[in-house]
């Protein structure tokens, strides 16, 4: 499966056709001319026949890259089911790739997403990869990306908590300045009441997240019934 069919799994039909079009205000010939200029400035030779194509690729590429700018959750969570529950839902390992926006260098690693219902009100469990996969793909850092999902989940079905972690690898970190090639970088972000939870003389309920779910759902409702 190529990159371009493995990202369009993640969206409905309305959402694709809104995606194939890349970020919103593209503009694929002036991305074609800065890499020619760039390759030029950093003293390449951008006729010679191994790059000739190039701009052409990254051009294409881009699109596909930050094909998220431009777009917003609502998109992905209109979508909505009933279940009689107020248990967390919790998908693990949720493989996220993105660019760096400091250095324009990839980072790529897992995201984990769970919140807990309200009035028994839930997106389907793709939506959370394609939340993930929105605010992903554009120049980004790891931070803001584990923030937006956590709060758009929060707006977007009106959750009673959420908690995000995402654990990636930077290229930026790893392959240049320091070069920690072992370095993993773990970002949370807690909502609602799981962010009680956290306050509590519980466990924290960031790192029970990570290390087992099952432990952390037990903190989350042994602190939050209502």
């Amino acid at each position: 499966m190529s990159d371009t069919e493995e990202f369009d799994t993640l969206f409905d039909d309305k959402a694709r056709a809104v995606h194939a079009a890349g970020p919103v205000g593209y503009d694929e010939e002036g991305v074609r001319q800065a890499v020619r200029l760039f390759l030029k400035s950093i003293g390449e030779d951008p006729d010679r026949e191994g790059l000739l194509d190039t701009p052409d690729r990254i051009g294409r590429a881009c699109k596909e890259l930050f094909a998220g700018l431009g777009h917003g959750p609502e998109e992905v969570l209109k979508t909505k089911f009933k279940v009689d529950t107020d248990e967390m839902v919790l998908v693990r390992d949720i493989e996220l790739f993105s660019v760096c926006e400091h250095h324009l260098l990839p980072f790529h690693g897992v995201a984990h997403v769970g919140y807990i219902p309200s009035n028994g009100q839930v997106a389907g469990l793709s939506k959370l990869a394609r939340l993930v996969e929105l605010y992903a793909r554009r120049p980004q850092v790891q931070e803001r990306l584990t923030q937006q999902v956590a709060d758009a989940l929060m707006e977007g079905i009106e959750a009673r908590g959420v908690i995000v972690v995402t654990e990636c690898d930077h290229m930026c970190m790893t392959r240049r300045g320091v070069k920690k090639a072992q370095s993993r970088t773990v970002t949370s972000a807690v909502r609602g009441c799981m962010r009680d939870a956290a306050r509590s003389h519980e466990p924290d309920p960031v790192a029970a997240f990570v290390i087992d779910a099952a432990a952390a759902s037990r903190i989350v409702n042994n602190n939050n019934r209502i």
